[in-house]
C-alpha cells in the first residue's frame, strides 16, 4: 500500500477534523499568560496512553491511567504552573473535580475527562481559581495554537504539528502539540504531549502503535536525566475522516504518528533548559536494537558529553566511555566513531583530523555524533542537547 505523508503548514492539534481547543489565564501560578486548556473531540474517542515510569506518580496521572481502562475519551483538561503531583488525598480530590467541571461545561459524561498538569512539584491546586478560569473558556477550530501555549513553563517556543497521510484506501490528519524543556530523559519524557487523529481505529491497535512510536521517539530523548511523575502522552481518535485504519494499513498510521512524535521529541531536546545545540546520536552495529538504545541513551545523558558539545570541543573519548560504560557487547578493536561527520576513530584506532576544524562545526545548532559497533545490525538514534550554566541558572531559582 502507497502511503504519502505532507505536513501541514500551521498544523496543530485541532487539525484533525472534529477536535477543537481553548485556553484561558487562570492565574495558577503567574499573571498574564495562558495556563489552563481544553482539548475536545466533537464525537466520543477511541484513546490510549503512555505514563511516566517514575514511581511518583502525579494525581493526574493516576487518574488517567483510571479512566483510560476503558479505552475511550473526549477532553482534556491541562494546566501549566502546578503539577498536582506529591499532594497526597486532596491532591486526587482535585483532579477529579477538575473532570466533572469540565465536564459539566462541556456537556459530556466525567468519565470522557482527562486530567493533565505540569509544574512546580508539591502544591496544591488553587481550584477557585481553575473552576472560574474554566468557566470563562471558549473553543474553537484553531485552538490548539492557545492550548500549546497553555502547557508551556520553561519552554521557549511552542512545539505543535500535524500530518496528512493519504493511502489507498483514504485519508487522514494527525496533529500533535508537546511541551517539555527540563526533567526530560528516557522512559516517557516528553512531560506532556497531546496527539489527535480523525481516523478511527480499535483500542488495541492504538495502544500498540503509541507504544510503538513512543519507543523510537519521546523515549530516546533526554536533557537532564530526571524523569518527572507528570509525563504522559495521550492519544485520541475520533473517526470524523471517514478513514478506518485497520491491519492491512497500519504501517501508514504508524508512519504518520511517528512523523509526529519524532518531530516534537527533536523540539523538546531542541528547547532543552539553558541549551544551545541539539546532539543526535546514532548508534549502529550493535548486536541488538536494544544495545543500539542502551548505548545512545548513555551518550545523550552524559554530562561530560554534553559539557563538550557546549564547550564545541571535539573531545571524542568521552563518547567512547559512555559507551564502553552502557553495559552493552563491543569489542574496542572494532569500534568506528564520526564527530560531525568526521571520523575520529577507526576499528579502536584514533585517526588524525584537523581539531580545530572540526571544532568550529561543532558550533553551529546541530551536533551529530555516529558509533558503530560492528557487531551486528542493532541501529537505535537518540536527541539530547548540550549542558550550559543557563540550565544551572534556570533550576538554581526555579521556585523563588
Amino acid at each position: 500500500m502507497s502511503t504519502k505523508l505532507t505536513r501541514i503548514k500551521g498544523g496543530t492539534v485541532t487539525t484533525p477534523k472534529g477536535f477543537l481547543a481553548g485556553a484561558v489565564e487562570a492565574g495558577i501560578k503567574y499573571q498574564g499568560r495562558l495556563d489552563l486548556g481544553v482539548l475536545f473531540s466533537e464525537k466520543p474517542c477511541t484513546a490510549a496512553g503512555v505514563f511516566t515510569s517514575n514511581k511518583i506518580k502525579s494525581a493526574p496521572v493516576v487518574f488517567d491511567q483510571k479512566q483510560l481502562k476503558n479505552g475511550t475519551a473526549r477532553a482534556i483538561v491541562v494546566n501549566s504552573g502546578c503539577a498536582n503531583a506529591c499532594t497526597g488525598k486532596p491532591g486526587m480530590k482535585n483532579a477529579a473535580e477538575t473532570a466533572v467541571v469540565a465536564a459539566q461545561k462541556l456537556g459530556v459524561s466525567k468519565d470522557s475527562v482527562l486530567v493533565s498538569s505540569t509544574g512546580v512539584i508539591g502544591t496544591q491546586m488553587p481550584m477557585d481559581r481553575l473552576k472560574a478560569a474554566l468557566s470563562r473558556l471558549e473553543l474553537a477550530p484553531n485552538g490548539g495554537h492557545d492550548l500549546v501555549r497553555a502547557m508551556m513553563t520553561t519552554d521557549t517556543f511552542p512545539k505543535e504539528i500535524a500530518v496528512s497521510v493519504e493511502t489507498d484506501s483514504g485519508k487522514f490528519t494527525i496533529g500533535g502539540v508537546a511541551k517539555g524543556a527540563g526533567m526530560i530523559h528516557p522512559n516517557m519524557a516528553t512531560l506532556l504531549c497531546f496527539i489527535t487523529t480523525d481516523a478511527s481505529m480499535s483500542r488495541v491497535l492504538l495502544n500498540n502503535a503509541l507504544k510503538k512510536a513512543v519507543g523510537r521517539s519521546f523515549n530516546m530523548v533526554s536533557v537532564d536525566g530526571d524523569t518527572s511523575p507528570s509525563d504522559s502522552v495521550i492519544v485520541l481518535a475520533n473517526g470524523m475522516s471517514g478513514m478506518k485504519v485497520d491491519r492491512r494499513n497500519t504501517p501508514a498510521f504508524q508512519a504518520g504518528l511517528e512523523e509526529v512524535c519524532l518531530y516534537l521529541a527533536k523540539c523538546i531536546a531542541r528547547d532543552g533548559e539553558g541549551a544551545t545545540r541539539l546532539m543526535e546520536i546514532t548508534v549502529e552495529g550493535a548486536v541488538s536494537e536494544q544495545d543500539a538504545c542502551q548505548a545512545a541513551r548513555t551518550i545523550s545523558t552524559s554530562p561530560l558529553v554534553k559539557t563538550a558539545v557546549h564547550g564545541a570541543d571535539p573531545n571524542w573519548g568521552r563518547v567512547i566511555a559512555a559507551v564502553g560504560r552502557s553495559g552493552v557487547r563491543l569489542d574496542e578493536s572494532r569500534i568506528d566513531m564520526y564527530l560531525n561527520g568526521t571520523c575520529v576513530m577507526r576499528r579502536g584506532t584514533p585517526q588524525d583530523f584537523d581539531k580545530k576544524a572540526l571544532g568550529l562545526t561543532m558550533r553551529g545548532k546541530e551536533v551529530s555524533i555516529r558509533v558503530d559497533l560492528n557487531l551486528g545490525d542493532g541501529k537505535a538514534t537518540a536527541w539530547g542537547c548540550d549542558l550550559s550554566k543557563e540550565y544551572v541558572a534556570i533550576n538554581a531559582d526555579y521556585t523563588t
